[in-house]
């Protein structure tokens, strides 16, 4: 327990106010960089989703399973300026897309 090789979060940001959300990304990043640990982190936030993941998994609604899944793509360390990069935006308007069109 104290030194797991996989890391599960589930929604861990989801009471936070948006400033701090953002905060606790970054720190997530850092610890995550230094320890090289799998995370599969649970959040319901496309931006939040891409600036984190290498890898971002959408699930199908009941019964839960792999509905879709795509790379990110994105140079790390990520920063704030990581959001404005063209694959970030690519990414979270597909992603966004998926999702309108009544998900995978």
């Amino acid at each position: 327990m104290l030194d797991p090789e996989v890391l599960l979060m589930d929604e861990p940001f989801g009471a936070l106010d948006a400033l701090t959300r953002e905060r606790m990304g970054y720190e997530l990043m850092r610890i995550w960089q230094g320890s090289g640990k799998t995370v599969v982190f649970v959040t319901h936030s496309i931006s939040e989703a891409v600036l984190l993941s290498d890898r971002v998994v959408v699930l199908t609604s009941r019964p839960g399973k792999v509905g879709y899944a795509c790379a990110v793509g994105l140079p790390r360390p990520r920063t704030p300026e990581s959001l404005r990069d063209p694959r970030h935006v690519e990414v979270a308007a597909e992603l966004r897309q998926l999702l309108l069109a009544g998900g995978p």
